[in-house]
Formats: structure tokens, sequence, C-alpha cells
């Protein structure tokens, strides 16, 4: 019992280091469960499971699996750059030959097990992609490319995983009859396509007529799971992964399915069983074999980054406008993380179990890959970047928490003045009303995880908490001060705290910058938008000065951001001063009603 509990402690305790240095957690989890396991000895997972630690694992993997493939929605492949779409076709293709016959040469091993060697370290996954290029921030074309590469490609890794492991293990269960070998392998596809397909149905066609009340949606998704896992590896052995990898697919891309929700529980869930489920495979590596390897690991390593990577990105590239600095960068960047980890770990067990010689050996060379892609490019990227000059430039856009009226009415006035914006909300109203007016939008809680892995921050620069939830705001500045610093995370302030006492006011340090004065906060920007202010931008010049700026509107304006003649944007804190609007800049200014209908008299006396 108390190693059990000991693996979640540790789990936890990796996934806040990891998230305190902003580096990929599946590093610390495999470190942890090589220094528990092999080197101390403390951790044995044959001994402490048993019988069930085969059954376990497969269930853990089957949830991951599932989770990833939730993200996998056609919608978004659609409208792709061809760098992407020939990433994830003939640059996938190039890769994973070229890995697998270069193992199976190196190692003299099955060609089965190379071939799913291959398969295996093919993808790279959000995971381990956004912590890097977060720390790295290359530019917007490079981060898309690799981060949709990312997206797309830990699914269809998998998913090609799955099924080369299902033809091996048809080929075993068949002999070297190749039409029994055939009859075999379809009817674990059949079943896992059949069963997968329908459950993905069913579960969304129950979620859409609102059958499954919403208390209940992420037991049931997480319960139906499991059950098809069972059901498919009953009707045929190893076809359980199959099925639950379509199930996910299905739903994400089923209409009128919302998967937010299931995502948040289903992500929650993977990390919890992430964490303890890498550090008990990593216990069970045999340093022993590890070292057998030596040379060979690293070769196989070397031919993985050096080679194969590059292959495959000049393959997917070529004939584009892709500068070859740019190349050079996305060649480089290439980690794999969980999956890897996770079916290898699976496999190498089932394999064993069938009596391949050397199945451990995936396990091994994986979690070499893993370690080796992760600690050299984290420490080789950001230096290389800078030499290629393809770093980002300070960005300018901005991140809006909320999506309410008073977010969208700042946000169309920036986006008309050539500033990137980016909404996120939960709230699906709003996130509709924003799509509508032509505005970038995350569906989803800023601050959850998986906005860590799919809100869009490419251009963005910094942060304002315009939420009418005052304590989403406090929560996204704490959040994001480690992605853009404190001077570059801003909140408006809470008009619930300036009525509290002095024990019951958050912390100013937990608050960030101020936005726009000290009275500006979301009930009285919300109200006043409601009585007809609008957004201005007004040009400051030598004719029209500063001065004469606050003569004409004086209280009737709040003033929120400066545009200087090189368009470089400052969000205000306060009332700005004349130095701070030269002439040749522009004030972009919440200009309220009563102005408005005072030009509007003017215009009709003059005329």
């Amino acid at each position: 019992m108390f190693s059990f509990a000991l693996v979640g402690v540790l789990g936890l305790v990796c996934q806040w280091v990891a998230w305190r240095l902003r580096m990929p957690a599946i590093l610390f989890l495999l470190l942890t469960g090589i220094v528990a396991g092999p080197v101390s000895g403390w951790l044995n997972p044959d001994m402490l499971f048993g019988e069930m630690l085969f059954p376990m694992v497969s269930m853990a993997v089957a949830v991951i699996l599932f989770e990833g493939s939730l993200t996998l929605k056609f919608k978004e492949i659609q409208g792709m750059e061809t760098v992407v779409w020939r990433i994830l076709s003939v640059g996938f293709v190039v890769s994973w030959v070229s890995i697998s016959v270069f193992t199976g040469w190196l190692l003299d091993i099955n060609w089965h097990l190379s071939l799913l060697f291959g398969a295996m370290v093919v993808v790279t996954g959000p995971t381990v992609i956004v912590p890097m290029l977060r720390s790295v921030r290359p530019n917007a074309r490079i981060t898309n490319i690799l981060r949709w590469e990312s997206i797309l490609i830990d699914p269809l890794g998998a998913l090609l995983a799955v099924l080369v492991f299902n033809f091996i293990v048809a080929q075993s269960t068949g002999g070297n009859e190749w039409l029994a070998v055939i009859l075999v392998f379809s009817k674990i596809l059949a079943i896992g396509v059949a069963l997968g397909c329908g459950a993905g149905y069913v579960c969304g066609w129950l979620l859409r007529n609102e059958v499954i009340p919403a208390f209940l949606h992420n037991v049931f998704i997480l319960t139906s799971v499991i059950a098809v896992f069972a059901a498919s590896d009953t009707l045929e052995h190893e076809s359980g992964l199959l099925a639950v990898t379509i199930m996910g697919i299905w739903l994400a891309n089923m209409r009128g399915v919302e998967t937010e929700n299931i995502l948040d529980f289903k992500e929650s869930l993977s990390i919890l069983l992430i964490s303890g489920l890498f550090i008990i495979l990593a216990a069970r590596v045999d340093l022993n074999d590890l070292a057998m390897l030596s040379w060979q690991a690293l070769a196989i390593l070397g031919f993985v980054h050096f080679i194969a990577r590059p292959l495959k990105i000049i393959t997917a590239t070529m004939g584009t406008s892709i500068t070859w600095q740019e190349k050079t960068l996305i060649a480089w960047i290439g980690p794999r993380g969980i999956i890897a980890a996770a079916v290898s770990a699976l496999f190498a067990l089932r394999l064993s179990q069938l009596g391949y010689d050397n199945a451990d050996l995936l396990v091994n060379l994986t979690f070499v890959v893993i370690i080796g892609t992760v600690v050299f490019q984290s420490l080789t990227a950001k230096p290389l970047a800078k030499w290629l000059g393809v770093i980002e430039q300070a960005p300018q856009g901005l991140l809006f928490i909320g999506a309410s009226v008073v977010s969208r009415t700042i946000a169309r006035e920036l986006k008309k003045n050539g500033f990137d914006v980016m909404l996120a909300d939960n709230y699906r109203n709003n996130v509709k009303q924003a799509r509508m007016d032509g505005l970038k939008v995350f569906h989803g809680n800023p601050v959850s995880r998986l906005a860590e892995k799919e809100l869009d921050l490419v251009g963005i620069g910094r942060m304002m908490g315009v939420s009418q939830n005052d304590d989403l705001n406090v929560l996204a500045v704490q959040r994001y001060v480690r992605e853009f610093g404190k001077k570059r995370v801003y909140a408006l302030p809470s008009q619930a705290s300036q009525r509290k006492s002095e024990r019951e006011q958050v912390s100013d340090d937990l608050l960030g910058i101020a936005l726009f004065s000290e009275d500006a906060t979301f009930s009285k920007l919300a109200s006043l938008i409601a009585q007809g202010a609008e957004m201005r931008t007004t040009n400051i010049s030598e004719e029209f000065t500063f001065e004469n700026y606050q003569e004409k509107y004086g209280s009737n304006a709040i003033p929120m951001f400066v545009i200087d003649a090189r368009k470089r944007l400052t969000i205000l804190s306060g009332l700005p001063t004349a130095e701070q609007v030269p002439a040749g800049s522009k004030i972009v200014a919440l200009i309220k009603a009563v102005e408005k209908a005072e030009e509007k008299k003017q215009e009709a006396t003059k005329a």
C-alpha cells in the first residue's frame, strides 16, 4: 500500500517540477522510475502488481489513446498547409520505413519488431512539443507546423502502431500461412472498427439527446471506454486498442456532441495514469540490457534525430516557400513523448508472452529515444533558433480572458488596427458571438490542461484578464505570468475586492497590472457599452495634440491603449501623459454615449 501511494506522490512531484521548469513531464517521470526501480531496487512492479500488471497497463493505455484520439477532428485538418499534409502522409511513411530498416539492420532483430519500433517512435505529441515551443518561441510558421504536426500525428501514430502490432499478433496466431494471417488480421480490424464506430455512435447519440445527465457524462464515457476495450479484446485478442481509438475519433467528429468537458476530465485522468504508468514502466527497465546495447542505442538515437527526421521534413517541404533556416529548425525539433512510451511498454509485455525474443528491447530503445530527444533538443533548440534567426520577435498580440461583450468590443477595435487578438472563454454563447464577429476564439477554460495544448499563442505576447469572473482573472494571471512575464499580464480591477476589507482582499502580487484605471471594472465597462459607448481610435498630431484630445473628450473617454508611430502597442494602466502620446501616435479609447450625442448635436448645428 505504501509503495502504491508513493508512486502517486512521486508522479505528482514530477508533474510539478516539470511545470516549474517548463519542461516535458515525461522526462522526470522516466528518470524517477529508473531511479526507483533498477537503480535503487525500491520499486519492483512485477512483484507489486503480479498478474494485474498487464491488465492495468492495458487499461491505462486504452484511456490515454482514447483521450488522444478525441483531439483528432477532421474539420481541423481541412485547409491545413501543404507542409503539414505532407508530414502526415509521405513524411510519416518515410520516417517509419527508414527507422525500421536501420534498426532491423543494426540490431539484426526480427523485422516485425523493427517495424513496430519504427511505428512507435514516429510520433511526437503536444505534451512534449508545446513546452519546447514555448521555451524556444520560433516564428509563427515554424510554430504552427510543429504544433499541428504533434496534435495530428499523435493519434495517427498510435493507430499505425496498433495496426502493426495486430498484424504481428495475427501472424503469430495464423502461423506462416499468409491466408490465415490475413484472415486473423481482418478479424481484428473488423471487430475493432465495428465496435469502435458502434460505441462511438451510441455514446454520441446518448450525449447529444441528453439521455445521460450532465453530471454522469464523464463517468459514462470512462466506463464505456473500459467496457468497449474489454469487450473487443474478449471477442478478438488485441483488437481493444483499435476499438477505443476509433471510438474517440468518431466521438470527436460527431455533430452536436460537445467533447470539451469530457476532454477536461480525461486530461486529468490521463495525467494521473501517465504519471503512475511511466514510473512503473521505467522501473521495469533492465539496465544490463540497456548497457549491452550501448553504442547501438546511441546510433539509433542519432539516426532518428540526424537522418530520419531531416529526411522526413525535406520530403514534406520540397517545393514550398519555407526557407532553409525554417526547415532546419523544424527538422531539429521532434521530441518523442507519451504515446511512444506507453504503447512500447504494453506491446513489449504482450510480445514477450507470445514468445518473441528481444521484445523488451522495444522499451529500452524507446526510452533511450525519448530521453535523448527531449534532453538534447531542449538544450540545443533555442541557441540554434537564435543562430538561424527564426526566433519570434516581441509579439504584439493579446490574449483576452473571456469573450464577453467587453472583450469583443475591445478586441474588434484592436483587430482593426492590425493587432492579433485571441479570446478564450468556456461559455458557448460568448464563443459563438466572437466567431460571428470574426475574432479568433478558444472554446474552453483558459487555465485548463486543454488550453496548454491547443490554445494558439502564436503572435501573442500579453494577457488581459477581462472576464466577468474576478477569480478566473486572478487564476489566469498566475497561469500566464510564467508564459509572458510579470510585466505583460494585466487584469481589470475587481469591484468586489474594492468593497472588501484588507483582511479579505487578494494580494496585489497576484492581481497583475491593473487595466485602464482603478475604477474600470467589468460591470462599469459592460454598463457603458450597454448604454451605447463605442471604441474609437484617434490620431494625435501637431494640429490635434494630446491636450486637445483631453479638452474634447475629458471624462467621457476611457483611454485604453496607445499605438506609437512604429505601430507598437502600449496597454494603459491609468491615464496617459503627454509624453506617452506624442504626435504621430494614436489613442484607443472607449467613448461614452454622452460624448457621442454631443458630437452629433454639434454636427447637426453645423449642418
